[in-house]
């Protein structure tokens, strides 16, 4: 999953492509596909974090999903805005909800939306609805490897 070994990537948009409206506040407002490869040796699980750095008030985080079970390499599309899945934990997103919230930027320039994810050689011991700032907290020291794909959003 670090750049030498692995990747992450959707089958709805490429890295620095755009995000098709139907995983926007203007569409459906679904989780997009996503998979990967090149698990590390001793993955215990994963963290898929995504957030938007050009939102006018600062990073604004759009999911936080932890303990995504280390056997899977993909999630399919529209994960249920559910603080437990099959898929693993949901935290709570900036919106103030559970599971993803899509891109919804001020008209203008196009924002960058990061999909980051994480191989940890742990499960984190947090309750389902912890923030961004909880799971990363508790992911320090546990990172076997990452991945990006960056989507881009627009609006008018």
């Amino acid at each position: 999953m670090n750049q030498a070994r692995g990747f992450i990537l959707s089958s709805i948009f490429e890295n620095n492509g755009k995000i098709p409206a139907k995983y926007t506040c203007d569409g459906d407002d679904v989780s997009p596909p996503l998979r990967w490869e090149g698990q590390p040796d001793g993955t215990a699980s994963y963290v898929l974090i995504v957030d938007d750095p050009d939102a006018p008030m600062g990073v604004f985080t759009h999911w936080v999903l932890y303990n995504i079970p280390a056997d899977l390499n993909s999630l399919p599309e529209n994960i249920p805005k559910q603080k437990e899945t099959k898929y693993g934990l949901q935290g709570r997103n900036d919106f103030g909800k559970i599971g993803y919230g899509g891109p919804c930027p001020p008209k203008g320039k196009p924002h960058r939306y990061f999909f980051k994810l994480y191989a940890l050689d742990i499960k984190l011991n947090l309750p389902p609805g912890a923030s961004k700032r909880e799971v990363g907290k508790k992911m320090e020291g546990h990172i076997l490897a990452q991945a990006q794909i960056i989507g881009l959003y627009g609006r008018g």
